[in-house]
């Protein structure tokens, strides 16, 4: 799986959680929802943020690397 799959994976997933995420706020929206948004998705979401981040780094790095070698 080149790094590029790999990055729309981790978006696609990210997406997908948090969509469901939402569809679940309709029914469940108290105090532990919010809570639960706080101490474990919000986190996740800015993991995955640095992360598609630093695949896009990796993907440059990875670009020059080749032209290096051409």
């Amino acid at each position: 799986m080149s790094l590029n799959d790999s990055k729309g994976t981790l978006a696609r997933a990210a997406k997908d959680l948090f969509a469901r995420w939402n569809d679940l706020q309709t029914i469940w929206s108290d105090a532990q929802s919010q809570e639960f948004e706080k101490t474990y998705l919000l986190p996740i979401e800015q993991d995955v943020r640095s992360a598609l981040g630093a695949m896009d780094n990796m993907t440059q790095v990875m670009q020059v690397i080749e032209n290096d070698c051409e």
